[in-house]
C-alpha cells in the first residue's frame, strides 16, 4: 500500500467529503502516478460507471492529457490551467503532496469550473496585463522545458542527460542536427534548467534576417546610426538577453563582418552598438544552432575558425527522427492533442495502418514534418481515425520512382509492399476489405499492386 493510500484510509471520511464539496471533481495519485482516489463528481464528469475499480490504474489511462505526473516529478504546483476532459474545457488546479522533508509522495487535482464563461473577466485581465508587459519589453519568456522533448528512446534520453549537465555550466553551447529536430525547444529547455532560468530567453533566426538588419538587431544602434533609425536608439538582442540566454539559430548564415563582432562578445563579453564607439559589458549565455556542417564551412573559408572553436565548446547533436522511431507513438499522441487544442478540431486517433506507415517513413523533415503531416491529417480525415492517405502517403508513393536495391525509394517500396501483402492476407485477399483496412480506395489499391508488380 502506498503512502498516499495509507493516508487516505486512515483519514476521516469527512476530509474527502470536504474536498469533493469544494470543487466539481477531485482526483489523487501516488508517487508512481497511479490513481488512489477519485471523487464521485469526477467519475460522473468522465462518465465512468460507479462500480468501476480505478484504484491502481495509471492516471493517464483515464486522463490521457493530464499533467499530474509532471507535478509529481517536479514537485511544482499548477495553480490555474485549462484542460479538456471528456470533450469539455475546464479550469483545473494541481497540487503536489509532500512529506515534511519536502519529498513528493503524490499529487491531487481539482476541477473548479467547467463553464469558462465565469472566468472570462480573469482571462481578459491577464491578456491586458500580458500585452502591457510585452509592449514595455518586460516579458521575454521561454515556454519549453526539457521534459517537453517527448520520447524514451535511447538517443533522446542520451541528449536529455547531456542537456541537463550542460545547463549547469554557464558556457557556450552549440546545438547540431537536421532541420526540424527541435533545436530551439532544446535551447529553451537548457535555459529553463540552468541558473539563468529567471533571466530572459531571447531567440533570433539569423537566416530569416535581411543582411542590412542583422547588425542593429544583434548589437543595437545609437540614435541616427542609419536612415530610419529610432531617434532614441535601440537595444539589440544581445543587450535584451542580459542576465539570461541568447539563442542564435542558423548561426552558419551570418556574414564575415558579423562573425568578427560576435567573436568579441564571446571573448570579451562586450558589445558595440551600431554607430557607437563605446563598448558595453554584457552578461549573457549564448546557445547557437545550425543544421549545416560548420567544420566544413571553416575548411572552405566561409566561417571563421576562431569563432567556430568559441561556439563549439559544448556541442550537442539532436538525433534525427528516423533514429528514434520508437518515440513516434508518444510524439503522435502529444502532437495530436496539441493540434486539437490549438485548432478546435476534434481529437483523432491513429489507425494501426497509419502508425505502421509513420514508423516506416524516413522523415527527412523530422519532428516538424511529423507535426505538419498530422495537422494535415486532422483536416483531411473523413473517417473516425487517421489513415495513411490522410497523412499524404499516397502523394509520396505516386512521386517516388522505382530505384535500385540500395536506394531509399526501393526501401519505401519494399515496406509498402509488405504492408499491402499483410493487409491482403488478413482480409483473405478480399481487395475491397483490404482497401478499407488500409484507409485507401479500391482503385488506389489496384494501382499500387500494379506499380509494385505484386
Amino acid at each position: 500500500m502506498s503512502q498516499l493510500e495509507t493516508l487516505i484510509n486512515s483519514s476521516d471520511e469527512n476530509l474527502l467529503t470536504l474536498l469533493s464539496s469544494l470543487c466539481q471533481g477531485a482526483i489523487a495519485i501516488d508517487q508512481k502516478c497511479r490513481v488512489v482516489w477519485l471523487s464521485q463528481q469526477y467519475r460522473e464528469f468522465l462518465d465512468l460507471p460507479n462500480d468501476a475499480n480505478l484504484n491502481g490504474l495509471p492516471v493517464e489511462e483515464i486522463l490521457p492529457t493530464t499533467q499530474l505526473p509532471r507535478v509529481v516529478k517536479t514537485g511544482q504546483p499548477s495553480f490555474l490551467d485549462l484542460m479538456q476532459i471528456n470533450n469539455r474545457w475546464c479550469a483545473v488546479t494541481r497540487l503536489p503532496l509532500k512529506n515534511p522533508d519536502g519529498s513528493v509522495f503524490g499529487a491531487i487535482g481539482f476541477i473548479f469550473y467547467d463553464n469558462l464563461n465565469n472566468l472570462q473577466p480573469l482571462f481578459d485581465k491577464f491578456a491586458r496585463l500580458k500585452k502591457q508587459l510585452v509592449s514595455e519589453n518586460l516579458l521575454r519568456t521561454s515556454k519549453y522545458e526539457l521534459d517537453d522533448l517527448i520520447g524514451s528512446s535511447t538517443p533522446l534520453l542520451k541528449i536529455k542527460r547531456q542537456a541537463i549537465r550542460a545547463a549547469q555550466l554557464d558556457t557556450t553551447i552549440l546545438l547540431l542536427g537536421e532541420t526540424g529536430t527541435g533545436k530551439e525547444l532544446l535551447a529553451q529547455g537548457i535555459h529553463n534548467a540552468s541558473p539563468r532560468r529567471d533571466g530572459p530567453f531571447v531567440g533570433i533566426n539569423m537566416a530569416a534576417l535581411p543582411e542590412s538588419l542583422v547588425e542593429s538587431e544583434l548589437f543595437g544602434a545609437v540614435a541616427g546610426a542609419f536612415t530610419g533609425a529610432s531617434k532614441s536608439g535601440r537595444q539589440g538582442k544581445i543587450q535584451l538577453a542580459a542576465g539570461g540566454t541568447l539563442f542564435l539559430d542558423e548561426i552558419a548564415d551570418i556574414s564575415a563582418a558579423i562573425q568578427a563582432k560576435l567573436l568579441r562578445v564571446l571573448q570579451e563579453r562586450e558589445v558595440e552598438a551600431l554607430g557607437s564607439n563605446r563598448l558595453e559589458k554584457v552578461d549573457v549565455r549564448i546557445i547557437a544552432a545550425t543544421s549545416r556542417n560548420l567544420k566544413q564551412l571553416v575548411d572552405e573559408g566561409l566561417f571563421r575558425e576562431d569563432l567556430y572553436y568559441r561556439l563549439n565548446v559544448l556541442p550537442l547533436r539532436l538525433p534525427a527522427l528516423r533514429d528514434r522511431l520508437s518515440d513516434i507513438p508518444a510524439l503522435c499522441a502529444h502532437l495530436l492533442q496539441k493540434i486539437s487544442q490549438d485548432s478546435g478540431l476534434p481529437a483523432l486517433g491513429l489507425s494501426s495502418e497509419a502508425m505502421t506507415w509513420l514508423q516506416q517513413y524516413p522523415w527527412p523533415g523530422n519532428v516538424r514534418e511529423l507535426h505538419n503531416r498530422l495537422e494535415r491529417a486532422c483536416v483531411m480525415a473523413e473517417l473516425d481515425a487517421i489513415y495513411p492517405d490522410d497523412l499524404g502517403a499516397d502523394d509520396i508513393v505516386q512521386s517516388t520512382p522505382i530505384g535500385t536495391d540500395n536506394s531509399l525509394a526501393h526501401s519505401r517500396d519494399r515496406a509498402e509492399s509488405q504492408m499491402l501483402q499483410q493487409a491482403l492476407e488478413q482480409c483473405q485477399h478480399n481487395k475491397t476489405r483490404a482497401a478499407k483496412q488500409l484507409g485507401i480506395s479500391r482503385a488506389t489499391l489496384y494501382n499500387r499492386i500494379r506499380r509494385l508488380n505484386m
